[in-house]
């Protein structure tokens, strides 16, 4: 009798054992939807100002507490390569504008759900694809069309105007607390400003989140706050040079090895003090170059740090390297390898150097106006640590805002407007194709209707009343009625005015769109046996900056 040994055949002969096949409209393609409705679902209860916040814990137990989808997406570990690819949408509309992200996800989730009723329908995803491509096309025509009159010119160093395109973005993080934050935000990114808005770097607007007092106990430092007390006793200079040493102030071992015979007691007494005679002399070389601040980026060492005193000499310690480039780049020093005398050159300055007590935490405040687009800082004040990153988040988008407005500074109608008027207007351009994408482009149409449902019932107001009354508004021709959420009516968004950046709303539609025929022209999946072995932690990241 021979054992039955089945000899695998198809696919299964091909492949190694221990593979995953997924294939079809039922395994693959609605699989991955449904994978991708899941993603979408999440994140979406988190848009607008109203939207909840969630608690994530990720997989070193740190807990954030945030409706930002960005860091929503990043720190689930979402296994699913389908809904991975809403979770790179999303991170390149981060990256790209630094607001948006939620639109960005749960948009494509949308127009994936859908697909999938299109698919039940009968209709080839490919045929879906097409119409969804024509959309797109035609939408970012028609966002051309509602941009506001006049809005393409602004001043950028101008606070109302700035403040203006900022609030939304900030107020859908931290609703309610936008008038104390876009201030706030707006005056940190007009102190940075360069003479080219267009070379506006975000990382010269820094945050230092400082628990305790209040959100109104927040402030603007035009220069860094670095969250360590100076070294030493000295805790204030005025007007001084800086010198910035990378490796340390102290006594450096030599490359070479080498012993010393000591004979007597003079010889050891001799050794100590030409060790103090060669500690001195670097000192004295450094005091008497100018400088009379020292930042170190490493230990400070007892006896180095006893000559600086007598030199009257201030010593900052920097133990971060980004925070050390960032101060160089503040005070225009050059950083040095080895405790040795500074040229000229490589000294920075500084107007003044300050210790000071912010709620019983001691900072160093490093100003310097003079330097014109150096490095601001928001100062934020909270009650307890997720509160602050929560801030400090909304801060992040108030500033990537800035930058985006420095790029292009158009907008369009905010509170849901723009977004029936698209959807008002790709419904009428459906009706006008003939073939089968009509029914694509009408879908959607219909999927820009999830943006004013969410707000409103994230709101917990009627949305298909809101909706309803939106859809009459912009039909008699206001295109620029929106959702007044405290009030539960539609008004005109330019006297409440809630303006988006047309550039935010342009790269969410596109990378959405993107995403989701991406996940629609998928009809296989094939996986291969994961790799065994024990499981590799991911390296470490760098530090949070």
């Amino acid at each position: 009798m021979v054992g039955f040994s089945m000899q695998p055949y198809g696919i299964q002969a091909m492949l190694k054992e221990g593979h995953r096949h997924l294939s079809g409209l039922d395994e693959a393609v609605l699989k991955n939807i449904d994978a991708c409705k899941q993603l979408s679902t999440i994140t979406r209860t988190s848009l607008g100002p109203n939207g909840m916040n969630k608690m994530v814990i990720n997989h070193l137990d740190k807990l954030f507490v945030t409706n930002d989808a960005a860091t929503i997406v990043n720190e689930l570990e979402v296994q699913h390569p389908a809904a991975k690819i809403l979770v790179l949408a999303g991170k390149a509309q981060q990256e790209e504008i630094g607001d948006g992200a939620n639109l960005t996800v749960s948009f494509a989730g949308e127009l994936l759900q859908n697909a999938e009723e299109l698919i039940r329908m009968g209709l080839h995803p490919s045929e879906i694809i097409i119409g969804y491509t024509k959309a797109i096309n035609k939408a970012i025509e028609i966002l051309e069309d509602l941009v506001e009159e006049g809005s393409e010119s602004m001043n950028v160093r101008d606070k109302d105007d700035v403040i203006s395109r900022m609030r939304s973005a900030v107020a859908s993080k931290q609703f309610g607390q936008e008038d104390i934050l876009c201030p706030l935000i707006a005056e940190a990114c007009i102190q940075v400003c360069p003479k080219n808005p267009g070379n506006f770097n975000v990382d010269n607007v820094r945050v230092a989140k400082l628990l305790g007092g209040g959100l109104h106990d927040s402030v603007v430092v035009r220069g860094m706050v670095l969250k360590s007390d100076a070294v030493g006793t000295i805790k204030r200079m005025e007007n001084a040079k800086v010198a910035v040493f990378v490796g340390g102030v102290d006594t450096t071992a030599t490359e070479t090895k080498g012993t010393v015979l000591i004979h007597n007691a003079e010889q050891l007494e001799n050794y100590a003090k030409t060790e103090e005679a060669k500690v001195e002399e670097i000192i004295k070389a450094v005091a008497d170059s100018g400088a009379k601040v020292i930042v170190s980026g490493a230990a400070v060492g007892e006896m180095a740090l006893h000559f600086c005193e007598r030199y009257k000499l201030m010593v900052l310690k920097i133990s971060s390297k980004f925070e050390l480039r960032r101060f160089c780049r503040t005070t225009g020093a050059v950083a040095l390898l080895k405790l040795s005398q500074p040229n000229p050159d490589d000294l920075g300055y500084v107007d003044s150097v300050s210790v000071e007590e912010i709620g019983g935490a001691r900072v160093t405040i490093v100003k310097n106006e003079q330097g014109g687009n150096s490095v601001s800082t928001v100062v934020l004040r909270g009650s307890t640590d997720s509160i602050l990153d929560d801030l400090e988040r909304a801060v992040d988008d108030g500033v990537n805002t800035y930058r985006a407005m420095c790029r292009d500074s158009r907008i369009v109608p905010g509170a849901a407007a723009t977004e029936i008027e698209l959807a008002r207007r790709l419904k009428e351009f459906s009706f006008k194709e003939t073939g089968l994408d009509q029914y694509a482009i009408a879908k959607f149409a219909e999927s820009f209707e999830m943006i004013p449902k969410t707000l409103a019932e994230n709101a917990g107001l009627n949305a298909i009343e809101i909706i309803s009354s939106l859809y009459a508004e912009h039909a008699s021709g206001n295109a620029k009625v929106g959702i007044h959420l405290e009030d539960g009516v539609c008004r005109d968004v330019s006297t409440m005015h809630i303006w988006d950046l047309h550039i935010t709303k342009f790269f969410a539609l596109k990378y959405a769109a993107d995403a989701a025929c991406t996940v629609l022209r998928v009809d296989q999946i094939i996986m291969a046996k994961p790799a065994g072995g024990p499981k590799r932690d991911a390296p470490a990241g760098m530090d949070e900056d």
